[in-house]
């Protein structure tokens, strides 16, 4: 994944303190530096004396082709004093990017009774034009540089505005169609691509099983880097030294298909017509290449594949996501859920020091290639694009793990705020079965991402919308 690019635009206007600006415009890039983002910053330097953004239309194209050029993902535009609103709002236009809007808190008037930057009023104003203008902005409150409600806003944003990025780039391989039995999993590529310009590359079982054929009668580094990872996470006692051989070769021939076609997740049809081609499951592949930040969804949901990729990116790719059935109620506890599916948890994930690499319980043919066990606890976030009759929507819940007794597959109990609440929600739908989890607080990114996606409509259960908007003003801290 490429790394972030931030257009740091600090802008000022003529009418207060050009010095006390400068400063400010010093001492907030070194702040948001020292938040120790993965991302690199574009700044205004030499194109004026100040490397400030204000007054005339000629300083905006300036601006904003420096942008262009160099590719940024989202722009910031600090207001060092009033700022200068019409030229904040004519670069926001041209590039069609995330934008940050924020301001420090103003100091006490002088002695004199002057003031030198009124940047709130100048906030308010620039807000308005940003309105005319139809550009989506993100705000952050009105604080000092040091507050951390800046701290909080400033990086929820850039995970949001990677969220962005990657949602717009979207292409996922399929490989096959989805179970004949799952009608859940039908989607509209068509409207995926004129809607968000999220782009299918369908491949056949045929060609996966031809392409793994070829690495696994081969003798390339990477099907060697991939039986030697398995042999040492996994306890492979129950398998043969052929199926761990084939199952790398498929997991190497998924990641080659993959880079090959520039597509970030993969749905593939994980059963049962490549178990009578092949001879094995596909899951163990799945959940190491989810592990190496290709995302695989099973039984070929495509929007599964697309939440993979947003929730991974809410985090700035430093978790991986697991993609899960929500399977039954806890036999005891009443806001309790089992996440599960057959074998396709992430490896770094599992309690276990080697989860065992299993055959099929299941099917009847038993199909060696299913990774078992549970996965850690602790709290995590629940997602799940989904849409239908034309209207999407992003579902968000917090969960944190909890006690359950043993099953078979990959799986983790979790505990919700309301699960009569969230059955309801996911039953009435636009959703299904399938959700992703991730082990972080990926919700509010998510959420501030959904107002960048013409057509996507955030649905948060646990924490409500409010609650997230409280909790982006600062709430809590």
């Amino acid at each position: 994944m490429s790394r972030l690019k931030l257009g740091y635009a600090p802008t000022r206007r003529f009418v207060f303190s050009a010095e006390d600006a400068f400063r400010y415009k010093v001492m907030i890039k070194e702040k948001i530096e020292s938040f120790g983002l993965d991302i690199d910053i574009v700044d205004l330097e030499g194109l004026n004396q100040e490397g400030l953004l204000y007054d005339d239309h000629i300083n905006a194209d300036l601006i904003a082709d420096r942008f262009k050029q160099e590719k940024v993902d989202a722009v910031f535009f600090p207001h060092c004093n009033f700022g200068t609103e019409d030229t904040v709002a004519r670069v926001g236009k041209a590039l069609g990017k995330p934008v940050l809007l924020w301001g420090p808190r103003d100091e006490a008037p002088l002695e004199d009774g002057m003031r030198l930057r009124d940047t709130q009023c100048g906030l308010f104003a620039t807000g308005k034009i940003l309105r005319r203008f139809n550009v989506p902005f993100t705000y952050v409150t009105n604080s000092r540089v040091n507050d951390p409600v800046f701290e909080r806003g400033f990086t929820n944003f850039v995970a949001a505005a990677n969220v962005v990025k990657q949602f717009r780039s979207l292409r996922i391989l399929q490989i096959g169609p989805r179970p004949a039995s799952f009608w859940t999993m039908m989607c509209n590529e068509g409207e995926l691509l004129e809607r968000f310009g999220i782009e299918i590359h369908p491949i056949t079982l045929v060609d996966i099983q031809r392409a793994s054929q070829k690495i696994e009668k081969g003798s390339s580094s990477e099907l060697a880097e991939a039986i030697d990872y398995i042999k040492a996470k996994l306890d492979w006692s129950e398998v043969t030294e052929a199926d761990v051989r084939r199952i790398a070769a498929l997991k190497v021939a998924m990641k080659q298909y993959a880079l090959n076609t520039g597509s970030t997740a993969i749905a593939i049809q994980c059963w049962s017509s490549l178990q009578d081609a092949m001879g094995i499951m596909p899951c163990l592949a799945n959940a190491i290449l989810t592990d190496e930040q290709i995302p695989v969804t099973c039984e070929t949901d495509i929007h599964g594949a697309i939440t993979s990729v947003m929730v991974q990116a809410a985090t700035m790719n430093q978790h991986p996501t697991f993609f899960a059935d929500l399977t039954v109620r806890h036999p005891d506890n009443p806001n309790g859920e089992l996440l599960f599916h057959c074998g396709n948890f992430p490896v770094s994930l599992t309690v276990e020091d080697k989860p065992k690499l299993r055959k099929h319980f299941l099917f009847d043919d038993h199909s060696p290639g299913t990774h078992e066990g549970e996965i850690k606890g602790g709290d995590m976030t629940l997602a799940r694009f989904d849409g239908d009759h034309g209207e999407y929507q992003l579902f968000l819940g917090k969960a944190r793990g909890i006690q359950g007794p043993y099953t078979r597959g990959s799986y983790v109990w979790v505990e919700v705020n309301d699960w009569p609440l969230w059955e309801e929600k996911l039953v009435k739908g636009p959703y299904v079965h399938h959700s992703v989890g991730i082990h972080a607080n990926a919700i509010p990114a998510l959420y501030e991402a959904c107002n960048y996606i013409p057509g996507l409509t955030p649905d948060a259960v646990d924490p409500t919308e409010r609650e997230i908007q409280a909790w982006l003003r600062g709430a809590g801290l």
